[in-house]
Formats: C-alpha cells, sequence, structure tokens
C-alpha cells in the first residue's frame, strides 16, 4: 500500500463490484493556523491563572484588574532586559555589558497577548467590547505604560508604523 498524499480515504478498497454505489467520504482535518494555535494556548493558560487564585475566580468574574494582575505575573518569564533608572546602561540600546536589571515581558509580547485573549473571550464568552476585561481602558493604560517605559530603558524610541501607500501603481512618465 502507497502512502500517497491526497488520496480520499477508502480508495482502492474493494467495496463492490459495481463501484459506482461507493463513494469515498474524506474526513477534512482542519489544519489551525499558529495564531489560533497560540490563541488557545493562551485562553487554556489564562484559565489556569484564574483557576489558581485563592480562591479560584470563574472567568465571569474576572475584571481587567485580573488581567493585570496576570500581566505583571507573567513578567517573571520575561526575556527582556529592562534597566532601571540607576543602571549604567540606563537608555543605551547597546550596553557594553552585563547588569543586574530584571528580565521583563516584551511590550509587543504583551500587547500580542492582549489581542489573542481579547480574540478569545469574545469567541468563548460573547458580548460586547464593554464587558470584554481584555479591552478594558485599564489594560490600554498599562500597555502604554510598559511600552513607554521600556522604550526610555532601552533608549530605543518608539515610532509608531505608518500604513505603506499602495505603490503597485508607480508614477508613469508622460
Amino acid at each position: 500500500m502507497s502512502s500517497s498524499k491526497g488520496k480520499d480515504v477508502g480508495e482502492g478498497e474493494g467495496e463492490g463490484s459495481s463501484g459506482d454505489h461507493h463513494q469515498a467520504t474524506a474526513v477534512p482535518v482542519m489544519t489551525v493556523s499558529r495564531y489560533e494555535s497560540q490563541k488557545r494556548r493562551d485562553w487554556y493558560t489564562f484559565g489556569q491563572y484564574l483557576r489558581n487564585q485563592r480562591p479560584p475566580l470563574a472567568m465571569s468574574q474576572c475584571n481587567s484588574s485580573h488581567v493585570l494582575d496576570f500581566l505583571r505575573y507573567l513578567d517573571q518569564f520575561g526575556k527582556t532586559k529592562v534597566h532601571l533608572n540607576g543602571c549604567g546602561f540606563f537608555g543605551q540600546p547597546e550596553p557594553a555589558g552585563p547588569c543586574t536589571c530584571p528580565l521583563r515581558q516584551a511590550w509587543g509580547s504583551l500587547d500580542a497577548l492582549i489581542g489573542r485573549l481579547r480574540a478569545a473571550y469574545e469567541e468563548n464568552n460573547g458580548g460586547s467590547l464593554e464587558t470584554n476585561p481584555f479591552a478594558s481602558g485599564a489594560i490600554r493604560i498599562y500597555l502604554r505604560e510598559v511600552r513607554d517605559s521600556q522604550s526610555k530603558a532601552r533608549g530605543i524610541p518608539y515610532k509608531k508604523r505608518n500604513k505603506k501607500k499602495n505603490t503597485s501603481k508607480m508614477e508613469q512618465g508622460p
């Protein structure tokens, strides 16, 4: 039996002499995108975080302060060096040596995480943005503060990307 990709389930198996009443039915295998997989994993992780609280919290009890606590909790697993005000490397994008400043979650990672959790909340709980704890103004303020403090500490100013204009139609001369 060959292992050829793309063959329908049951193809090549003799189930009857006529064959016209037999129709191979392939069960579609849903491939989940990297984004969907990460969103599912993040949703599960946040749920675990809530269940590990004392007392455990249900998603229906969750509010923006729980989300902020979760983001602060994640900082201990960060890999981005964020220099403190008193550090000699504060404000230097390429420090010359090691220091004892803490590792934190990068702003971009937190921003992407909140985006995935906001979407997962809407999928799993429905509701509007007003009831979504991940869409809270407090979360936006926290992320803005993290972004600003990390850009100052690393000496890398944050610049919002401009959307690229459609350049497929180049100016043509007369």
